[in-house]
C-alpha cells in the first residue's frame, strides 16, 4: 500500500515544530504501525536526513512507550490497542495519515514524537510504599483476598502509564491514570495502611504537575488501550474525600 504521512518534526523542546509530508510506497498490510515508522526512518537516513524520533520499547502493548497521536486519536483508530500493536491493515491504500505527539502541557515535546512524561513518575513516587512484607514470595493464601477485589485490583494494575488518557482529555486531566494507580493499592489489604496518605499525596502531586480537572467527559476511557474504567475515578474521588475528612480532624502523617 502507498501512503502519505504528515509527521510532526521538532528538533527540541525549545524549537518551533511543524508537519512535514513524506511518501511511502509498498508498505505491507501486515506491518505494525511502528514497523512502518521504522521504514520511514530508514529511507530518511538513507537519503542523508535524520530519522523520526519516537518512543518504543517492548512493542507488545505492555510498556506504554509508544505514545503518538494518529489521525487525531491517541494510539490510533483501533479501540484498546497501543500504537505498537496497531497494524497497517486498518488503513487503506492512498490514505493520508497525520502523526503527532501527545498534546498536553504537562507532556512537553522533547523531540519529534517523543514527550516528557516524567510527571507521571512523580505521581507514582508520591504514592510512597506499603508496609506489607517484602522480599521472598509469601504463601499465596497467607492474605485471603476475595475474587471480586482481586479482579478489581488487577483491572487497575493493567494501566501501563502511556498517557493516552491525558492526550485524549480536553482538560489534559490525569485522573484516570492516578485513579488506576491509587485504586490498585487502596483496594488490596497490603495497601490499606497507607490508603489515606496515598490518596492525598498522589492527587496533590497530580494537581501540582499542572494536569487539568476531570469533568467526566469520558474520552480517557475511550482512548485507554487497556480499557481502564471511569469507575476507577469514582473510587479515587471517594477515597480522596474520606482522606480529606480524616486529615481535617487528625492530619495524616
Amino acid at each position: 500500500m502507498n501512503l502519505t504521512l504528515r509527521v510532526w518534526r521538532q528538533r527540541n523542546r525549545l524549537a518551533t515544530g511543524k508537519f512535514v509530508t513524506y511518501k511511502l510506497e509498498n508498505i505491507s498490510e501486515s506491518s505494525s504501525f511502528l514497523e512502518m515508522m521504522d521504514i520511514l526512518s530508514e529511507q530518511l537516513v538513507a537519503g542523508g536526513h535524520e530519522g523520526v524520533a519516537f518512543d518504543h520499547d517492548c512493542r507488545e502493548g505492555i510498556c506504554g512507550s509508544c505514545s503518538m497521536t494518529i489521525n487525531g486519536v491517541p494510539h490510533g483508530p483501533q479501540r484498546a490497542t497501543t500504537a505498537c500493536q496497531l497494524h497497517m491493515r486498518h488503513f487503506y491504500d492512498g490514505q493520508t495519515i497525520t502523526i503527532e505527539p501527545f498534546r498536553a502541557h504537562p507532556f512537553p515535546v522533547i523531540k519529534d514524537l517523543i514527550v516528557d512524561r516524567s510527571s507521571f513518575d512523580k505521581i507514582i513516587q508520591s504514592g510512597g510504599f506499603i508496609t506489607g512484607r517484602t522480599g521472598s514470595a509469601i504463601e499465596a493464601n497467607a492474605i485471603p483476598i476475595d475474587k471480586q477485589t482481586a479482579d478489581y485490583a488487577m483491572d487497575a494494575a493493567a494501566c501501563i502509564g502511556c498517557g493516552a488518557c491525558v492526550a485524549a482529555c480536553p482538560n489534559a486531566s490525569a485522573m484516570l491514570f492516578t485513579a488506576a494507580k491509587v485504586s490498585h493499592m487502596n483496594s488490596l489489604p497490603q495497601g490499606k495502611a497507607e490508603k489515606d496518605r496515598r490518596s492525598l499525596a498522589m492527587v496533590t502531586t497530580m494537581d501540582g504537575e499542572g494536569f487539568g480537572g476531570c469533568t467526566n467527559i469520558g474520552e480517557c476511557e475511550a482512548a485507554c488501550p487497556k480499557g481502564i474504567s471511569l469507575n476507577m475515578i469514582a473510587q479515587l474521588n471517594r477515597d480522596y474525600a474520606v482522606a480529606q475528612v480524616k486529615n481535617f480532624f487528625q492530619p495524616v502523617l
